[in-house]
């Protein structure tokens, strides 16, 4: 089977579009900062406006508790998006109740409406699937059809993603349907050399993308947090770095499976070591042998990988033809320790073949430290979803758009 898009729904002129977006964007002090999955949905939302439909579009936002809270209100979302598209956007103060009816109600062809936070009616999330499904049903009173192009929850079965699109008539739109296109790529035929960059903070949280990636890549490079359980794995003295002492032996097994497939795993051979995790701490480089070496001692902790380090990930990266990269290399938010993380994403944007973030910190690292989208060959909306898929997965919000 294969995924169900736009085409598949016929001429969308005069119908109520119900989009399932993901706007979960980072928010200050009520304003955006960071508008990235805003602007990835303007190619379906656009393309439907243009086609006459009526678009009712929402999303989550943050993580509610089930019930209205004004710190996680859309309200900035649809003020944004109106601006990016250049065209009033309604706004309804409520999901499912009276102010949403009558922004549903309002609408005209080729005009739009944002519901409020999906998540402030506790049906979205619910276990128990009887709950869900009776959300989904007061959602489907508002359209016709629905369009899933929230790439960052379709691993996840939810009312609006799951349940709704078995009740419409459903489709992925432009951004679901490049995300799969792209990640596929990356599983079944990517053009090699083919390189995975992975960071964060926890082997544990990439078991299963490094279980199913090993196979298929020419090299793996590791940095970030999670290195420092690798370095543990090779005797090598860490001081207070993070590791995961339950993960040693998995590290282990990876480093003989990678040498017995013939993937060149890089691991750091210099970190940048600071006496304590703070902006303003004093800091020096070690090489990976000797990383209790500086004047921090045994209190040393390896906040980001060491310039050399980078230098090996850049050139590894620029030898290569295929490229995904899922996780920053050290803690990108204080300057001192962000140029490892800026030089892989550097030499991504270099790279002459297909580059892939994969979502979540990556990209917001990305755009901290001043890259933008279409520097790279493209940038995932979900985090989690990208790792999911790569990893195999079923993804329920995918299989009910016909996805097998």
């Amino acid at each position: 089977m294969t995924l169900r898009t736009l085409d598949s729904l016929g001429d969308l002129a005069g119908k109520r579009v119900f989009v399932r977006c993901d706007f979960n964007v980072p928010l200050s002090d009520g304003r955006i900062t960071d508008d990235g999955r805003v602007r990835a949905a303007l190619p379906t939302l656009t393309a439907l406006l243009d086609a006459g439909a009526r678009v009712v579009t929402s999303s989550h936002l943050g993580r509610p508790k089930g019930a209205p809270d004004p710190q996680f209100s859309l309200a900035p979302v649809a003020e944004r998006l109106g601006e990016l598209l250049g065209r009033p956007v309604a706004f309804a103060s409520d999901t499912v109740g009276s102010a949403a009816q009558e922004a549903v109600d309002a609408l005209e062809d080729g005009q739009i409406a944002v519901l409020e936070n999906l998540r402030f009616n506790a049906g979205e999330t619910a276990k128990d699937d009887a709950e869900r499904r009776a959300f989904a049903e007061q959602l489907a009173a508002f359209a016709d059809v629905m369009v899933s192009d929230g790439f960052g929850v379709v691993h996840r079965k939810q009312a609006s993603v799951y349940d709704l699109a078995q009740i419409l008539p459903s489709a992925a739109g432009a951004l679901v349907a490049h995300e799969v296109s792209v990640l596929e790529r990356l599983l079944e035929a990517p053009e090699r050399p083919y390189t995975v960059v992975l960071g964060g903070s926890k082997v544990s949280d990439k078991l299963g993308v490094i279980d199913s990636l090993l196979p298929r890549v020419n090299k793996l490079l590791i940095g970030g947090g999670m290195a420092y359980t690798f370095l543990a794995a090779q005797g090598h003295a860490i001081g207070k770095s993070l590791v995961e002492t339950d993960q040693i032996e998995t590290a282990r097994g990876y480093i003989q499976a990678a040498e017995e497939k013939g993937v060149e795993l890089i691991l750091p051979v210099d970190s940048e070591m600071a006496a304590s995790f703070s902006a303003d701490a004093g800091h020096a480089v070690a090489p990976s042998d000797a990383l209790e070496g500086t004047e921090f001692g045994a209190d040393a902790l390896g906040l980001d990988i060491g310039p050399e380090t980078a230098r090996l990930f850049a050139d590894a990266i620029a030898s290569s033809t295929t490229v995904f990269w899922n996780g920053p290399m050290g803690v990108f938010e204080f300057p001192a320790f962000a140029e490892g993380t800026r030089a892989v994403a550097d030499a991504l944007t270099r790279a002459s073949g297909l580059t892939v973030v994969g979502g979540g910190d990556s990209a917001a690292a990305a755009r901290t430290l001043g890259f933008a989208d279409d520097q790279f060959g493209h940038v995932s909306t979900g985090g989690g979803a990208s790792l999911e898929f790569l990893e195999g997965k079923k993804l329920p919000g995918l299989e009910v758009l016909g996805w097998a």
